[in-house]
């Protein structure tokens, strides 16, 4: 005996519409590599910097800072898995780098520079250098 299958268009047409769609949420891996958001103040003498770098290890964060040039750069590893007991139904990650240059009104005096990092928000102190008084030169 022969097995028969109906074919029904209509069914192949909407299999696995209604499906509920897998969320990725902001993770990397489904999309987009994450961006560093700041913050950037002024007062009076010092620059302050606020830059949200999530799950980013200390280690992996480098700030370069020539002259009124601010460069924040960083090593991203994240790696996500949605496990049901012991299946995993899926797994994700994301491995590489994300970084932002920015100018600032005046130079800085790096050698003042202070950065601290906690909990995801690196600080970032960027005293202005003091202005030197233009010299004038005599010619001979």
């Amino acid at each position: 005996m022969s097995n028969l299958t109906r074919f029904d268009p209509l069914d192949d047409l909407f299999r696995g519409f209604f499906v509920r769609p897998v969320e990725l949420g902001n993770n990397p891996a489904g999309g987009q590599p994450p961006a560093i958001r700041m913050d950037v103040k002024e007062d009076g003498d010092a620059y302050q910097v606020h830059a949200e770098l999530p799950g980013v290890k200390k280690e992996d964060i480098h700030v370069t800072i020539d002259g009124n040039l601010v460069s924040i750069s960083a090593e991203v590893k994240q790696e996500k898995e949605v496990k049901d007991g012991e299946r995993v139904l899926r797994s994700e990650r994301y491995f590489g780098k994300v970084s932002r240059s920015f100018q600032l009104g005046q130079e800085i005096d790096d050698g003042k520079a202070v950065a601290k990092f906690n909990e995801g928000v690196l600080e970032l102190t960027l005293p202005k250098r003091a202005a030197t008084a233009s010299k004038r030169l005599a010619i001979d």
